[in-house]
């Protein structure tokens, strides 16, 4: 029987669902602090035949954290010790900033969706790097050669103009990449004005170059540099950023962020346009991602990593997207709907398919 549904009923579904998140983040950060983390690694870690090597990086599963839930790497030794393989923090801006005004964070049940328009709301670069740097010296403590991988997610600081976004996106690469696994240009938030003309080729070209080669330079390390792009891009914007990210040897690609669209809801109409604008995340996000997914897979190397997430509930559907050509998985709203142990029933779900011989590899 599950539990969790009836307590997100109770106690969530009538809340605040910022409060909500920062209630249940804030809880899953006190097992930590009251000393349950080991009975949490008991109880969720991966089992041994879920890792994998992506990007030269040791992931004790494909199914991970994407960005949004830890912003701030507040809380990244208790997210792994749930079972994920990997957790994403961010996005981080060069700059401290408050987001946009509350609310800003919108439910939709009946799609097990949320419309979010927090708007990189995040203590900055500066504040969050030392957080990142003791959250890896912890996980080598608990975890050894085996340890969950730490993503960090940066983006544009609003105030900054687009003309000065390299710079900005520089300032947080220098102070984050030293801490980082691997490192993530996010250029496609619908929640900051201008952010998503930076997906075009042109735009891409300097900014990833930049980052990619200022990572390496103050890591004194190749740091894997990723770039994750919008649902909302056609095939063919599709496939110029697949042209691209060979042409400058990244090491993957996100696919996908949330998206504008406001097709195929079940939610009442009214609500949905009441709500207004704000990103889409969720189940209704699952078709779209996974086309995209497919459309990446056909045009990029084996050798560059597919990080497919948007729409991801159920190990089922993890393993759709590991078969369809995805090198790792990532969740999120569905973590909100879920529970805690979500990513322990994924990773059981997978390891009982790899037992019984199922492929989860494209």
């Amino acid at each position: 029987m599950r539990i969790y549904p009836t307590i997100f009923r109770v106690l969530f579904s009538g809340m605040d669902p910022e409060k909500a998140h920062h209630f249940a983040f804030n809880a899953i950060r006190l097992t930590e602090k009251v000393g349950l983390s080991s009975v949490a690694r008991m109880i969720c870690s991966p089992d041994s035949s879920l890792r994998r090597t992506v990007m030269g990086i040791d992931f004790p599963s494909p199914f991970g954290l994407a960005a949004g839930f830890d912003k701030e790497g507040a809380g990244i030794g208790s997210l792994a010790d749930l079972g994920f393989g990997h957790v994403e923090v961010g996005t981080i801006t060069g700059a401290a900033q408050p987001g946009n005004e509350q609310p800003r964070l919108f439910r939709l049940v009946e799609d097990k969706a949320v419309i979010n328009r927090m708007g990189f709301n995040n203590d900055g670069a500066h504040a969050v790097a030392p957080r990142t740097r003791a959250a890896r010296m912890l996980l080598n403590r608990r975890f050894g050669a085996h340890r969950p991988v730490i993503g960090i997610n940066i983006g544009k600081t609003k105030v900054v103009e687009l003309e000065d976004a390299v710079e900005d996106y520089l300032i947080s690469t220098r102070e984050l990449a030293p801490h980082a696994d691997y490192l993530v240009v996010n250029v496609s938030s619908p929640n900051t004005p201008g952010l998503r003309l930076l997906q075009s080729v042109e735009s891409l070209r300097p900014l990833l170059s930049a980052v990619g080669a200022e990572a390496d330079r103050v890591a004194g390390r190749h740091i894997p540099l990723l770039v994750k792009i919008a649902p909302d891009l056609t095939n063919e914007d599709i496939a110029d950023v697949a042209t691209l990210a060979q042409e400058l040897k990244l090491d993957g690609i996100i696919a996908t962020n949330t998206t504008i669209s406001r097709e195929g809801l079940t939610s009442d109409a009214f609500k949905v346009a009441e709500i207004g604008a704000g990103g889409l995340s969720g189940a209704p996000l699952k078709a779209r991602s996974l086309e995209v997914l497919k459309v990446l897979r056909a045009k990029v190397p084996a050798s560059m990593a597919i990080i497919s997430v948007g729409g991801v509930t159920t190990g089922e559907d993890v393993i759709e997207r590991l078969q369809a050509g995805a090198d790792l998985v990532q969740g999120y709203t569905a973590f909100l709907y879920e529970g805690p142990l979500w990513a322990r029933s994924i990773n059981k779900t997978l390891a009982k398919a790899a037992a019984n011989g199922v492929s989860l590899r494209n």
